[in-house]
């Protein structure tokens, strides 16, 4: 009977489109924020240090939709990161890939979230920012750098990106969709 209703449910969302829901969460000054409303308004705006949170629905792909929501990262802030954790189908790391100096700390938080019960087994992908700037590491370093290779359980991708042109976000979001619809029709009711 449930592979009967999980089919059904696959069928019906091939017509009404589908839905998750997403934490975009990072260091702050990674970019979270202007990713968000480069997806939402497709333009760059002008923002301040994400002081709670941001949530938008947005469509990134035809008939997907992901409620997005922009947890602020500074270090105090972190803390309450996990309150957004519930009910969570995929995860958007956002990463300055220009900013070394801060990859452990990263690193840290990213190994933090996925350690909580709650994000057990959510996909995610880092969306390594800024790779505009000059000695901005790639995604294949950033990935050896966030020892993400060892990683068991969870699947993952590291896509290049620059929130301000908009270069990469849409690409990283598409293999965000497939790995969260994966994750979902695995995932038991």
């Amino acid at each position: 009977m449930g592979l009967l209703l999980s089919r059904l449910q696959q069928t019906l969302m091939k017509f009404t489109g589908y839905e998750a829901r997403i934490v975009m969460l990072g260091l702050d000054a990674a970019g979270k924020t202007t990713i968000l409303y480069k997806l939402k308004l497709h333009e760059t705006v002008t923002t301040i240090p994400t002081i709670g949170f941001n949530v938008e629905i947005v469509e990134p792909i035809r008939n997907v939709t992901f409620t997005v929501w922009d947890v602020g990262g500074q270090d105090r802030i972190r803390a309450l990161w996990k309150h957004y954790y519930k009910n969570t189908d995929g995860l958007i790391f956002v990463l300055d890939s220009a900013d070394p100096e801060r990859f452990r700390e990263a690193n840290s938080e990213l190994n933090a979230i996925l350690e909580d019960d709650e994000m057990r087994g959510v996909p995610f992908v880092v969306m390594a920012n800024k790779q505009d700037l000059p000695g901005a590491r790639r995604p294949g370093e950033l990935a050896e750098e966030l020892m993400l290779r060892k990683m068991k359980g969870q699947q993952w991708h590291v896509q290049g990106c620059c929130a301000t042109t908009g270069v990469g976000i849409l690409e990283g979001l598409e293999i965000l969709t497939d790995l969260v619809k994966q994750f979902k029709q695995n995932k038991p009711f």
